[in-house]
């Protein structure tokens, strides 16, 4: 009976241990060989396996042309997935009975409004996170994206003038305006900034050590890395590497969409949380199991993009919204992930619940092929799946898609008809206003038209005659995404509003110039 029992054991612990633990054999290997034929400067990648950090280190330096190598406790910029970060701060407050998830808005920042008067009374605190608020993709962004002089509370008042493009909960759409609302919700209720509410009870009573949620504190930890991107062709993501400037990022008014920085042992103890359902290694929480298990719980259904042959195995056959967290399945498995990107950083967090396993990646650049590429591969590890060669065939739809963004310039700028301006350049001179965005002041001198988005400091250049009463910007600062203005005149030749949209065909939807609706002003200066 004895061997019988033994087996019996022996059985019950290989279905409890898991058989797929720790990381690939060759990872240091693989990413370094990858990170160099990328050009990557780096990468820093967390795993943590049934309650167990596994991994966490760094490859590459923290900024071209220094030495300073990436290691575990290298800070990165993570972008979106800070979201969920945001949504923990709010559960804490839930389970202190401070909030409801399904409170309306107002009853705790009751000067809040939305475009609608019948929505300002309706919308929740969980309708601030699950992207289903009848907003377009990303409207609003401009306020913050980039840094802006605007602040918190001031950008949540000018929701108010943001119009609606889907009836109300009718729709997915991802927007980043309405966490900021949710972060500026923190203080109202706690009186503390949503930046010190976060790094209080989110990221050190979590055991984030590293991680920060304010800019000038990141600026003062040597270990961090810093913001690359490709500049130098036609299109952003074509040219070679170059360090960008760290200040002109992320307005501060929107981090809590995406303004924190954390470290590979900071991301490992983060999922271990997340795993965990909200429970610390000291046995206390961070949250309670029933806030896990809402932030967790699928809200708004999400459309399901359509991927090239190649890629069909990563698209999934469901996919939703839930607080801060992608909820999806990939081969048969419940996906928990999130990404997020800054500028010159991007980030990919991952869990497979089942498998009590998460992972996250984290890179100073901006080439997401290499980063989609590496999620893959973790994840077919972790599922038991062949290989696929999924970082030779993210990298090259990433190629693809660049080449199809040149080609598309190409034929944009080919054939602009030889007609216009209809007016002599001082007649197009002015100030202009968007209600939620506020001023953009054209202005004319001897070397032609100038612009300037006076609510953004960087955003200031020239405007270039591009065919009848169309210009396209020309920013002084090359990291913006250019854009084409166009000028509506009446009968007499005055302008009567200006409309500007995105250059580029695969600029980032953050960009949202065709949100603006500007009309003339007085300029009283």
């Amino acid at each position: 009976m004895k061997p019988v029992r033994l087996l019996a054991l022996s059985l019950l612990l290989s279905a409890a241990a898991p058989v797929w633990a720790d990381p690939p054999a060759d990872i240091g290997e693989s990413v370094e060989v990858l990170r160099q034929k990328v050009g990557a400067p780096g990468v820093s990648i967390a795993i943590v396996e049934d309650g167990r950090t596994t991994l966490a280190r760094g490859w590459g330096v923290r900024k071209l042309g220094e030495s300073a190598p990436i290691d575990g406790q290298t800070i990165f910029q993570t972008g979106s997935t800070g979201k969920a970060m945001t949504a923990a701060a709010l559960a804490v407050l839930v389970d202190e009975g401070r909030i409801g998830w399904d409170d309306p808005v107002i009853e705790h920042m009751p000067w809040f409004r939305m475009y609608d008067p019948w929505v300002t009374r309706e919308i929740t605190i969980r309708d601030l996170l699950v992207h289903r608020s009848g907003l377009g993709l990303g409207q609003g962004d401009l306020m913050f994206v980039p840094r802006t002089s605007l602040t918190r509370r001031q950008t949540a008042e000018r929701v108010a003038f943001l119009k609606p493009r889907t009836s109300f909960r009718s729709a997915y759409a991802y927007d980043n305006i309405l966490y900021a609302v949710a972060g500026q919700l923190i203080e109202e209720v706690t009186g503390q900034t949503w930046e010190d509410f976060i790094r209080e009870r989110v990221l050190r009573a979590g055991g984030m050590k590293n991680a920060t949620s304010d800019s000038e504190d990141r600026f003062r930890i040597a270990n961090r890395s810093w913001p690359h991107a490709r500049l130098s062709g036609v299109l952003r993501g074509i040219g070679p590497q170059q360090a960008l400037d760290e200040r002109d990022e992320l307005g501060r008014n929107g981090a809590p969409a995406g303004g924190l920085a954390l470290s590979a042992e900071d991301m490992a103890a983060w999922l271990n949380i997340q795993l965990a359902h909200g429970a610390l290694p000291d046995g206390k929480r961070l949250f309670s199991e029933k806030q896990a298990a809402e932030m967790w719980a699928p809200v708004t259904p999400m459309p399901i993009t359509p991927l090239p042959d190649t890629l069909k195995p990563a698209q999934p056959t469901q996919q939703a919204y839930a607080l801060g967290w992608q909820v999806q399945d990939y081969r048969g498995h419940r996906i928990i992930q999130h990404g997020g990107g800054v500028f010159g950083s991007i980030t990919r967090v991952v869990m497979i619940p089942d498998r009590n396993v998460g992972f996250a990646i984290m890179m100073n650049s901006e080439d997401s092929g290499m980063l989609l590429g590496l999620t893959y591969e973790l994840l077919d590890h972790y599922l038991d799946q062949p290989d696929y060669g999924w970082t030779t065939k993210w990298e090259d739809w990433y190629q693809a898609r660049l080449a199809g963004g040149v080609e598309f310039l190409k034929q944009a700028k080919a054939s602009p008809a030889k007609s216009g301006p209809s007016l002599p350049l001082a007649g197009y001179a002015g100030r202009y206003r968007d209600p939620w965005y506020g001023d953009v002041v054209i202005g004319a001198g001897a070397k032609g038209l100038t612009v300037d988005f006076t609510s953004t400091p960087r955003m200031a250049g020239r405007l270039k005659h591009w065919q009848y009463d169309s210009f396209v910007t020309d920013f002084d600062d090359p990291a913006i995404e250019p854009a084409y203005v166009t000028f509506a005149l009446d009968a007499g030749g005055k302008v009567t509003g200006v409309t500007m949209k995105a250059v580029s065909q695969i600029a980032d939807f953050s960009w949202d110039y065709h949100d603006l609706d500007l009309k003339p002003v007085e300029d009283k200066k």
